[in-house]
C-alpha cells in the first residue's frame, strides 16, 4: 500500500486530518473528543498522510508555544502501522519546521510509549517519568533543531 503525506492548507485537507484523528485517538483510543480537537487548530501546521485512494490514514500537526515548537497529534491508521507511515509523517513535519524555524529551537512532543522508537530515531530525546495523559501513558521528549 503506497501513502503519501502533504500539509493540509486546504479545507478538505484540514477534514481528513480531523477524521483519522476521530478515529485513532476518539474511537481506538478513547480519548473524548474536547480533548482531541483543542483550541489550537486554527494556529497550528496541520499534515494528513493518504493512501492511493486519497483516504486518510495518518495525521499530525506542529504548532508555536512559549516554550518552543511542540509536536502533536501524530496518528497512523491501525492497519497501516509498520509500514513506515510514522517515519514519513515525522520526516514531513521535520522538514515543514526546518524550513520555518530558526536552528537551535526547542522542539518537543508528549510521546506515546509506542511510538518512543519512532522518535529516538530523529533524535528526540525523553524528559523526565512516564506521565498519563487522557488515560494513556506519554514521556515528554525533545530535541533542538
Amino acid at each position: 500500500m503506497t501513502h503519501k503525506v502533504l500539509k493540509a492548507t486546504s479545507e478538505d485537507l484540514k477534514t481528513k486530518a480531523f477524521q483519522i484523528r476521530e478515529e485513532v485517538f476518539v474511537v481506538e483510543q478513547n480519548v473524548a473528543s474536547e480533548e482531541e480537537f483543542d483550541e489550537f487548530e486554527e494556529e497550528s501546521h496541520h499534515f494528513v498522510a493518504l493512501d492511493e485512494n486519497n483516504n486518510p490514514v495518518g495525521s499530525a500537526r506542529w504548532r508555536y508555544t512559549d516554550k518552543g515548537i511542540k509536536l502533536e497529534r501524530f496518528t497512523a491508521k491501525k492497519s497501516m502501522r509498520g509500514r513506515g507511515l510514522g517515519t514519513a509523517i515525522v520526516q514531513a513535519v521535520m522538514d515543514d519546521i526546518a524550513k520555518n524555524v530558526e536552528s537551535g529551537t526547542y522542539l518537543y512532543m508528549h510521546a506515546q510509549l509506542p511510538a518512543v522508537p519512532l522518535y529516538l530515531k530523529f533524535g528526540f530525546q525523553k524528559k523526565g517519568d512516564q506521565f498519563d495523559e487522557c488515560g494513556i501513558m506519554h514521556y515528554h521528549m525533545w530535541k533542538k533543531l
